[in-house]
């Protein structure tokens, strides 16, 4: 399936910001399962200087630099990327603690490996309480791949997708007990739990679909950048997308931009800028299959307030 994304991000403020430094993350990433085929990112005021190179977890990233005052500040990415549908039997039939026995024992120590994707980090933390949630799941000796399924549907059956219950700084253990959030929150938990039980997972940041195939149902995240989990299951099987807001095995709906531990290593735009008063922000999100006619520009969805710039006030 071949989509064309397009992601325009637009900060306004309050008064003139005089300097602005931002990383974004914006390029669709390829890999075995997806192709891209075109891409380009162009940011306006225009930058005065941009530097683009590779991330620690082969995610495509460019620095840019913009001096000239301005009140508005757009940058939008387009890409075409053309996506394979992995082929999934499910369950495999490996026991979950031979998997994660065989996580100490991989000799690939790069991103496409697990060694980097089994540890906590500071947006991760293991919590007790979510390892105990994900235990039901995991008795001894279940297939790795029907537990982590059997855990993704628990999480969206037990939680209420809320764009108003969380922020991007809200902690996985303040989302659990909430049982509120939107997926950024949804994919924490669920690397919170599997890292609990010293299975590697990553935090995938990417799109979804726009509108539904005929007779499907619209997925919870479309219209802005979604987040879901990808599972090591074995050198042999290697990674499967898992989408805890959606219960979804990931396939051919999905475009992925980057993967990293948690949300900090993959944020679609993050920086610092120049200013003395507020911002306001709004984020457009169209996927679109090729062949099919582009909907109404997208709206601002519950993942908009997820792309945080510090601002240092003058």
């Amino acid at each position: 399936m071949i989509y064309t994304v397009r992601h325009r991000t637009t900060y306004t403020y309050e008064d003139a910001v005089t300097f602005a430094r931002c990383v974004l993350r914006l390029t669709p990433k390829s890999s075995t399962v997806q192709t891209v085929l075109e891409s380009h990112v162009t940011v306006s005021p225009a930058p005065v200087a941009s530097l683009a190179r590779t991330g620690p977890f082969g995610e495509p990233m460019l620095t840019v630099v913009v001096d000239a005052p301005h009140t508005r500040l757009v940058i939008e990415a387009i890409s075409r990327v053309d996506v394979l549908a992995p082929q999934i039997n499910l369950p495999f039939s490996e026991a979950w603690e031979r998997v994660r026995d065989r996580t100490f024992a991989s000799g690939v120590l790069g991103p496409e490996g697990p060694a980097a994707y089994v540890y906590p980090t500071r947006r991760t933390p293991l919590v007790d309480d979510i390892t105990d949630y994900a235990r039901a799941c995991f008795p001894a000796g279940r297939p790795i791949a029907e537990a982590a399924v059997d855990l993704m549907r628990r999480i969206h059956a037990d939680f209420i997708y809320d764009g108003d219950a969380t922020d991007v700084s809200t902690p996985p253990a303040e989302a659990f007990l909430k049982r509120r959030g939107v997926c950024q929150d949804f994919a924490h938990i669920m690397i919170c739990a599997l890292r609990g039980l010293g299975l590697p997972c990553a935090y995938v940041s990417g799109y979804l679909r726009t509108t539904p195939p005929p007779g499907g149902v619209r997925l919870e995240g479309a219209d802005a950048t979604h987040a879901w989990v990808q599972l090591w299951c074995g050198d042999e099987r290697g990674w499967v997308g898992l989408d805890p807001t959606n219960a979804l095995v990931v396939q051919d709906q999905h475009v992925v931009l980057a993967v990293g531990r948690d949300y900090s290593d993959v944020a679609p735009i993050d920086g610092i800028l120049l200013a003395p008063g507020e911002q306001t922000l709004k984020v457009e999100v169209d996927v679109i299959p090729d062949g099919e006619a582009r909907p109404p520009r997208g709206r601002a969805g519950a993942g908009a307030r997820r792309f945080p710039v510090v601002a240092l006030q003058t």
